[in-house]
């Protein structure tokens, strides 16, 4: 496959949680389309290391076992790094919920050594993954990664006239991560039934393919400090259960602690720094060092406007979500 001319050409490029699903297929997709001089895969488990070097073979892709808690690793890690793509966290909301000291140490403390070790090593851009639960976050997995996204917002201050600039991605449910209710629901199929929280509840949703070209884009636009919002669509809980298992009973099991009824990816609280674009949403930093108006051909949106997965104007379809499946 022809390699594309992009931001990422001739670039080392590491990825932190590089064996999760985003990780997987951000690594696939770069060593297809992209002409990157190296690509490194940063993670803890050496067993997902090995089975990704077995399926993978390319002298450009590189394993680097760590973990973003242990600051000295990183240091090292990030030695001639050029681009940092951050994914590693701790994501499950009811494990976070029980072992809240651990989520801060991955997400929050984490966050902190990726920013000290990048600025440290003169890593040029850093791209954090965030997640709608980061946005009016009502369980510990949101606070964390809310307190995640401030810190490398900020971190674009902290690294003051060095070059190293910081930017975060925020989006939605993924389609086919690990986690997603659609492989819950696959399995509960077999056996007739399905648990619904509730009949009400909506997400917005993204393939993973699309999440990686999204961030991607955005390494090549970003300045340091925005906070990039791709525009997808949303889905009602209940049209996701027909179009998995059309054929079973939809059981009711109550929302569970630390959910929500619908999503926000845009809250009111930052959509007065928003631009709106055809296919997302950039919320400019309120850092004074940032000057604003670099992102050219967006508009302010109106006061009081809030992207959220009930209100949202674009929909998946059952026949829609089975496309993006396959």
């Amino acid at each position: 496959m022809k390699k594309e001319a992009s931001y990422l050409s001739g670039k080392t490029v590491l990825i932190t949680g590089g064996t999760g699903s985003f990780g997987k297929k951000f690594v696939k997709i770069v060593l297809e389309k992209h002409a990157v001089k190296k690509l490194i895969v940063f993670s803890r488990d050496e067993l997902k290391q090995y089975e990704m070097q077995q399926q993978i073979q390319d002298e450009r892709l590189r394993f680097f076992i760590g973990d973003v808690r242990d600051p000295e690793r990183l240091h090292r890690a990030f030695h001639g790094v050029d681009v940092v793509v951050h994914a590693a966290a701790l994501k499950q909301v009811p494990a976070c919920e029980y072992n809240p000291m651990e989520a801060v140490k991955t997400n929050i403390l984490g966050a902190q050594n990726i920013i000290n070790a990048s600025i440290d090593n003169g890593v040029k851009k850093i791209m954090a993954l965030s997640t709608d639960k980061a946005a009016n976050p009502i369980n510990l997995y949101g606070a964390t990664k809310l307190c995640s996204d401030k810190l490398f917002i900020a971190g674009n201050a902290y690294s003051g006239k060095e070059n190293t600039r910081f930017s975060v991605v925020r989006y939605g449910n993924v389609i086919g991560s690990r986690g997603s209710v659609i492989p819950l629901f696959r399995e509960q199929a077999k056996t007739g039934v399905v648990t619904i929280t509730d009949k009400k509840m909506t997400r917005f949703w993204i393939t993973l393919e699309k999440g990686v070209e999204f961030v991607i884009q955005c390494l090549e636009i970003m300045h340091g400090g925005e906070l990039f919002i791709p525009k997808i669509p949303s889905m009602n809980i209940m049209d996701l259960a027909n179009a998995i298992a059309p054929k079973c009973k939809c059981k009711v099991t109550g929302i569970r602690p630390g959910e929500k009824l619908h999503e926000v990816l845009l809250p009111e609280g930052e959509a007065y720094r928003a631009l709106e674009f055809s296919d997302k949403f950039i919320v400019e930093p309120h850092i004074q060092a940032f000057e604003e108006g670099r992102h050219q051909g967006g508009r302010r949106v109106n006061p009081g406007f809030e992207y959220s997965s009930n209100t949202n104007r674009q929909w998946l379809t059952a026949g829609q979500l089975k496309k993006m499946i396959q």
